[in-house]
């Protein structure tokens, strides 16, 4: 018969029964044998439930499948601290908790099962999603200066129907702004319908965008849409626009003229309904100087012009962008990695980034492939930015923009919270987790200065009531 756990003493479970977080105990068969009243409050099963049953039963935790921290704690008898998943409460609600476990031993020091505190992180997520809100549109995340135009830009641009060009280094994310701008716009609900045009040849790219009519050519069978078609609407996408042919410039241009459009083999045009947003890595001017780019389509897709900064210009998002792709990565492979080392990002901040947003990307899902605890480390970075060993002097220079953009993202996100918070310091301080003295010494370091008003007097937002 397994061994259980020996009863709380009166003291004991007085101060387990006043605390907010949540705690239960099990067996060495995995029966709950404790379940205190803020265990009931967060996961809504009352403690006569509980007892007895399987902690998997009544817990319905994320990590309980592949990364239970109890179990691990009873293997290898070493506590975890802080591990964030959530929980299904019973009425089927989400909930974020952090966990804590720990060992439980008899007299003769012998393990007869385990225990585990749990907190409601709901407050902070919501504090943690709107502050995130601040720097995001759709897909496109950033908290940099160089992206703010841009961010003022967007909605603006989304109300109209005017086409508009998007420039910017390969890799540094023109689709995912122009679906910002689709996702912003009275489209939205409406398709969004890509084609990269330096990828198809051209009497393809040519089919691909206006369809053809059966019988148009040796092996049209049928009718085929083309993208023009698809998109209705909604918004088409041209990337690398530049990559086009002349003759099929011509083309495009008429289309952008005439705001009508004929699949191949057709005997009269069709209405276009769908705005144009193209996107070029190339310099447009100098294509034109060169006359291998029209003047005149120049001038049709360029009525709004938009430059998206490359990574090394805005390295303050990368912390940002880090997070979300192994937040997605984390969904997408059922994974539990809590984020980067200290060190890891310094890595990061230190890299040039010549394939931008893309390469980070691809830097963030290796090290998933390579990772297998709860951490990325900088042994799971390729090679060309862990390096070779670089002496103490060069990593000293690597240092300062590393703490530059440390500071300006600070900056950002503090600044954000007293805007939030109508600059009443005690209510920043309290929604960052941070005492008022640190936040006054922060903002004296990166120079933040406060209205002569702080806002102590003035109505306060719902989440401080």
């Amino acid at each position: 018969m397994c061994p259980t756990s020996p009863p709380l003493t009166a003291p004991a479970e007085a101060i387990l029964e006043s605390i907010c977080d949540g705690v239960f105990t099990v067996d060495a068969d995995w029966r709950i044998t404790y379940f205190n009243h803020a265990a009931e409050q967060i996961t809504g099963m009352a403690r006569e439930d509980a007892l007895g049953q399987l902690c998997s039963e009544v817990f319905r935790c994320s990590l309980c499948e592949q990364h239970c921290a109890l179990r691990e704690t009873l293997e290898n008898g070493q506590p975890i601290a802080q591990r964030e998943g959530f929980i299904i409460r019973a009425d089927g609600e989400r909930v974020p908790i952090s966990i804590s476990t720990a060992v439980l031993r008899d007299a003769a020091g012998n393990i007869i099962g385990g225990a585990e505190t749990f907190r409601d992180l709901s407050e902070v997520e919501a504090l943690r999603n709107e502050l995130k809100g601040q720097f995001r549109i759709g897909d496109l995340i950033s908290r940099s200066r160089s992206m703010e135009e841009l961010y003022h830009l967007i909605p603006a641009v989304a109300a109209s129907s005017s086409s508009v060009l998007i420039e910017g280094e390969t890799g540094s994310g023109k689709e995912l702004l122009a679906r910002a701008i689709h996702g912003s716009s009275p489209r939205a609900a409406e398709p969004f319908v890509a084609i990269n045009c330096g990828a198809l040849p051209d009497t393809l790219l040519e089919s691909e965008l206006f369809g053809y009519k059966k019988g148009a050519f040796t092996g049209a069978e049928q009718d085929k849409p083309g993208r023009l078609k698809l998109a209705g609407r909604g918004t088409l996408f041209l990337d690398e626009i530049g990559e086009i042919s002349p003759a099929l410039q011509v083309r495009l241009l008429r289309v952008l003229q005439e705001h009508q459009f004929e699949p191949l083999g057709a005997t009269r045009a069709e209405p276009l309904q769908t705005r144009i947003i193209a996107a070029t890595h190339r310099d447009l001017t100098r294509l034109i100087q060169e006359g291998t780019f029209r003047q005149d389509l120049f001038y049709r897709i360029h009525v709004v012009s938009l430059k998206l900064p490359p990574l090394r210009e805005r390295k303050e998002d990368i912390p940002l962008l880090a997070e979300h792709f192994i937040s997605r990565f984390n969904r997408l492979q059922n994974r539990q990695i809590r984020g980067c080392r200290p060190q890891t990002l310094d890595l990061l901040m230190a890299h040039d980034w010549p394939g931008n947003v893309r390469e980070l990307e691809n830097v963030i899902e290796r090290a998933f492939i390579l990772c297998r605890g709860d951490w990325i480390d900088p042994g799971h970075l390729p090679p060309a930015l862990v390096g070779s060993g670089a002496a103490p002097a060069a990593v000293d220079i690597a240092q300062r923009p590393i703490r530059n953009a440390r500071q300006q993202s600070e900056r950002q996100i503090i600044l954000t919270a007293l805007q939030q918070h109508r600059f009443n310091r005690q209510a920043t301080a309290r929604a960052l987790g941070i005492h008022k003295t640190t936040l006054y010494r922060k903002m004296h370091a990166l120079g933040l200065e406060l209205p002569q008003q702080d806002g102590r007097s003035a109505p306060q937002p719902d989440s401080d009531a």
